[in-house]
């Protein structure tokens, strides 16, 4: 069975009440973060890399399975069931919704046997690829993963299923619609919509 986990690496712009909130949207979410969520399973963070850099602890060896990560600023409108079917079980990435040649990490499907090659990679210098990920090309944690992986696509296995607000919804949101991704402002609970749940 799939686990599907969420993120929170305190301190920033997102908070306990953001998981919260993402966790009303999603049944049994988990939260893997570095302070506990009231209503929501924590899962510990064991380092301290900051920011979005967290994420890199989805590919640790002491959690296994497959994975289904979600962003904390994503509005699930139904079942997930059929978009972790559409995966085959084989690691899923965004493609950036404004350059699709480049790889996006807000909605990833993490399969148990891709985790090692990453892992192992990423913990030989945390550091070193922070620094280096810094290139629009090589951008964040998700230009580290593309460095590692060659993901499927979720705009490829499930066209009009993901989709991104600023992209597909400012005129209504598509009937296609499982997964509405916001990148960058407005947060959806800064947006206008009846769609978008409150937080």
């Amino acid at each position: 069975m799939t686990r599907i986990v969420c993120v929170l690496r305190s301190g920033g712009e997102y908070g306990t009440q953001h998981v919260q909130w993402l966790a009303r949207q999603v049944d049994m979410l988990q939260c893997l973060s570095d302070v506990p969520v009231p209503g929501v399973p924590h899962i510990p963070l064991q380092h301290d890399w900051p920011g979005w850099w967290a994420k890199l602890e989805l590919f640790r060896p002491d959690l296994p399975g497959d994975l289904l990560y979600l962003d904390l600023d994503t509005v699930v409108l139904g079942d997930l069931g059929p978009l972790i079917d559409a995966t085959g079980g084989k690691t899923t990435m965004l493609s950036d919704f404004y350059k699709p040649d480049l790889p996006a990490s807000g909605l990833m499907y993490i399969a148990q046997r891709d985790k090692a090659a990453v892992w192992n990679e990423w913990i030989r210098g945390p550091q070193h690829h922070m620094r280096r990920c810094r290139t629009p090309r090589r951008w964040g944690d998700q230009g580290f993963l593309a460095s590692v992986l060659r993901p499927q696509r979720w705009q490829d296995i499930a066209p009009g299923r993901v989709v991104s607000y600023k992209a597909h919804c400012r005129s209504g949101l598509p009937a296609t619609a499982d997964v509405v991704c916001f990148h960058g402002t407005p947060r959806p609970w800064a947006a206008k919509a009846d769609w978008i749940p409150p937080c």
